[in-house]
C-alpha cells in the first residue's frame, strides 16, 4: 500500500526559487482550493516554467502590465490569466519579487471533490480528462481572475494552497518543449510531466495564424 500524501503546506521558501528549479519540484504536489461548495484538491502532473521578461514565451516578456502585474511577485501567489477570449489559466508565482518568473499548472488528477468538478466540466468523457489540459484545470477548479494575486502561503483560509503531496522522483519525470509556444521560445525543454500519467495533456506544436486576405 502506498503511503498517503503528506498535508504539510508548502513554505513560501519553496517558491522563492529559481523557476526551473520549482516547475519539476511541483509533480507529484496537492493543489487545494476552497469553494463555497466544497473543497477541491488536485495531484499536480504537467506544468510549464516560464522565465518572464528573458523569455520570449512569457507573458512578461514585454514588461509589466495591469494584467500580468501578479507575475511579479512575491512568490507563493496566483497568476491567472484570460486567454483566447474564452478560457483562464492557472500559475504560480515563483523566484525573486521583480523577476516575474511563473509555473504554469497544465494538467493533474483531482484527488478530492471530483464530483464538484464533473458538474463544472460535463464534457470530460471520465475521471481522467476532468483537468486534462490547463483551461480544464481552471474549469474543473473553478478559477478566473477573481483568484489572480492570491496568496497560497496565506493558511487554511485561502482559497488556494500547495501541500507536499506526494513528490516525484526525478526517473518518473520527463521533460520537452512546451505546448503551443512558438518563436524563440519554442525550442526550451521548461515542460515538465509525470511519465505515463493518463492525466498529462497532449503536446501540440505551435501553429502559426494565418491572417486573412
Amino acid at each position: 500500500m502506498s503511503a498517503r500524501p503528506d498535508r504539510t503546506p508548502l513554505p513560501r521558501s519553496f517558491f522563492d526559487r529559481p523557476v526551473l528549479t520549482v516547475a519539476p519540484d511541483l509533480l507529484g504536489r496537492t493543489l487545494v482550493r476552497r469553494t463555497t461548495d466544497g473543497p477541491l484538491e488536485l495531484r499536480i502532473t504537467e506544468v510549464e516554467a516560464y522565465e518572464g521578461e528573458t523569455d520570449p514565451g512569457s507573458h512578461a516578456y514585454r514588461g509589466r502590465t495591469a494584467c500580468n502585474a501578479s507575475m511579479f511577485g512575491p512568490p507563493g501567489h496566483a497568476y491567472v490569466y484570460f486567454i483566447y477570449g474564452m478560457w483562464f489559466s492557472l500559475n504560480l508565482v515563483c523566484g525573486p519579487p521583480g523577476r516575474a518568473s511563473g509555473v504554469l499548472l497544465r494538467a493533474g488528477e483531482v484527488t478530492v471533490g471530483a464530483d464538484l468538478a464533473t458538474k463544472r466540466r460535463v464534457s470530460a468523457r471520465s475521471p481522467r480528462e476532468l483537468a486534462k489540459g490547463p483551461a480544464r484545470l481552471a474549469t474543473a477548479l473553478d478559477v478566473d481572475r477573481s483568484l489572480d494575486g492570491t496568496d497560497l502561503c496565506a493558511g487554511p483560509d485561502s482559497p488556494l494552497s500547495l501541500l507536499t503531496g506526494t513528490p516525484t522522483a526525478a526517473d518518473l519525470m520527463s521533460s520537452g518543449p512546451r505546448t503551443g509556444v512558438g518563436g524563440a521560445g519554442a525550442a526550451h525543454p521548461y515542460r515538465f510531466w509525470i511519465t505515463n500519467d493518463p492525466t498529462v495533456s497532449p503536446y501540440r506544436a505551435h501553429a502559426p495564424r494565418r491572417r486573412s486576405t
